[in-house]
């Protein structure tokens, strides 16, 4: 899901205020100021499609040996060719990457940005290409015990701390208990993942909540040794992002991702990468 000068009263910021001024808190402000779109003559006359990444989520996009590779960087060959330009991308700080946006570093974001009200606010997504909902890793002799989130009452949970799945257990339990009678024997946290996975390993706990993604890439890296629960908890996917007035663009990322599923070549990719298919909804969410 993966994001000085001196501080002026807030009466002389506005006796100060300038156009130059107007457009940085653009950024950062619910609705982007709107501008002219790009439009996809522009982009074929420029002769690339210029691409803000975070390049260190795989199998998103990361690093091997110099190059970036991952299912955003296989995908993006299929919007390259569509428009017939080459491809730019730009490895950006997760924190900054909306501003970077509007700041006109790149035209589109893709690096697994989940929809949620802000960002949608913020942005204009494309269908969704990814799923970013939660999920549970189980060890794999526990297969046929676990095979619903309602399976772990009396069980033990690993989240991270301050992370969606840790947010989300309070509710998750009281579900439980509502459908089984009584909800997990407890629950553990652990500063990062990594060391929740550890945990489930040697049996510390019974399973650990985590993005879908994510978990795929653990299960593909580690064959025999988990296996996942998937609808554990509302779905949400995520989209490739643009500015809000870049319309013509949204349309060809569009007409691709529904092209790719039709024919299954984004399904195929998914397979590559995660070792699953992607249950995708066709619309963007509203929240």
């Amino acid at each position: 899901l993966r994001m000085n000068k001196p501080l002026l009263s807030r009466r002389n910021l506005i006796k100060s205020v300038s156009s130059a001024l107007i457009v940085g808190l653009a950024f950062f402000s619910s609705a982007p100021v709107q501008a002219e779109g790009v439009t996809v003559a522009k982009i074929k006359e420029m002769g690339k499609l210029r691409v803000g990444v975070e390049a260190t989520y795989p199998p998103f996009t990361f690093r091997e040996g110099g190059k970036l590779v991952g299912y955003d960087m296989d995908l993006l060959e299929y919007f390259t060719k569509e428009l017939g330009v080459e491809a730019e991308v730009i490895d950006t700080q997760w924190s900054g990457i909306i501003p970077a946006l509007y700041a006109d570093r790149f035209e589109i974001i893709m690096t697994s940005m989940s929809y949620n009200k802000g960002r949608l606010e913020k942005v204009l997504f494309s269908i969704p290409y990814a799923e970013a909902s939660q999920a549970l890793l189980i060890r794999a002799d526990d297969k046929d015990k676990i095979k619903t989130i309602e399976d772990m009452t009396g069980k033990v949970m690993g989240v991270k701390l301050g992370s969606p799945g840790e947010v989300m257990l309070p509710a998750m339990e009281k579900s439980i208990a509502a459908a089984k009678g009584s909800g997990f024997s407890g629950h553990k946290t652990y500063d990062d993942h990594p060391s929740a996975y550890l945990a489930l390993s040697q049996g510390s706990v019974d399973g650990v909540l985590n993005t879908l993604p994510t978990l795929a890439k653990v299960v593909k890296d580690r064959p025999g040794y988990y296996t996942i629960v998937r609808g554990v908890a509302h779905q949400n996917w995520a989209g490739i992002a643009m500015r809000k007035e870049d319309t013509e663009v949204k349309a060809v990322i569009d007409k691709v991702l529904t092209q790719m599923k039709a024919d299954g070549s984004l399904y195929k990719l998914q397979e590559k990468w995660f070792g699953l298919k992607m249950d995708l909804a066709d619309d963007v969410p509203t929240f």
